[in-house]
């Protein structure tokens, strides 16, 4: 095997038994953070990826693409940002939130298509795919209810003590924020020093969300992802939304 460390994107043979990915500083700089294309989606390549710092997101139709952005976008719990608004949505109690209760809707409703999208980055390949990281223990959700109805919630990867975000959605005003904040939350009390946003958006930015270098982002992997894992069924603290 050959492990070309030219510039990126470099290919990834899925009949490779040795799995590896480039050096994430051979990322492209235009488009920002391509790093590899093709491999496949198997719960030990994803795991490597995520603990090297980098994720997969693709198109229907295109080669699985493979993205290490620099800066990369994280939230430090410390550092959640809780407008006054969201806290009286929050105080009104009309939101209720679990976690792993409903991993397959929540990911289902985080690739329907939306409003001005064409289509969605979520292939069927893609959902299979987290369904067995969720299996494993690796893959978590956060569902947000207003009675018995999901309105809102999101979806991603845990290892060690990061969390690396995926997806989101809402259903109704708030929701995912309300989901959001409880996970935040949750996770600063199991001692989680950082949530991996991936890339910079105007809804995660609101709630405390801001760019680090890459090379801070991946020394705090280092760090974290060897921690002892939660790869047991997760379960917010009664008192989460009232903290």
């Amino acid at each position: 095997m050959t492990q070309t460390q030219g510039p990126a994107p470099c290919w990834q043979d899925p009949d490779d038994p040795e799995l590896w990915f480039p050096r994430v500083e051979l990322a492209l700089q235009e488009p920002n953070g391509l790093l590899a294309v093709g491999g496949d989606l198997s719960e030990d390549r994803l795991l490597l990826a995520y603990r090297s710092g980098i994720f997969p997101w693709y198109g229907p139709g295109q080669p699985i693409l493979w993205w290490s952005p620099d800066p990369r976008l994280v939230l430090l719990p410390s550092r959640l940002r809780v407008s006054r608004s969201l806290v009286k949505t929050i105080r009104k109690g009309m939101f209720s939130l679990t976690l792993d209760q409903a991993f397959d809707s929540v990911i289902r409703a985080c690739a329907a298509p939306r409003p001005g999208q064409a289509g969605t980055w979520i292939t069927p390949e893609m959902m299979d795919a987290y369904r067995d990281l969720h299996a494993a223990g690796y893959a978590h959700s956060v569902e947000c209810w207003q009675q018995d109805r999901l309105v809102g919630g999101l979806y991603g990867v845990a290892i060690g003590r990061i969390f690396f975000g995926e997806s989101m959605f809402a259903r109704c005003t708030d929701a995912s924020k309300v989901a959001f904040v409880g996970l935040v939350r949750q996770l600063s009390r199991w001692g989680f020093p950082l949530i991996d946003c991936q890339v910079h958006t105007t809804h995660l930015a609101s709630l405390g969300a801001e760019t680090i270098p890459r090379r801070e982002f991946t020394r705090t992997l280092e760090q974290a992802c060897p921690q002892p894992a939660l790869h047991t069924a997760w379960r917010l603290d009664g008192d989460i939304l009232s903290a």
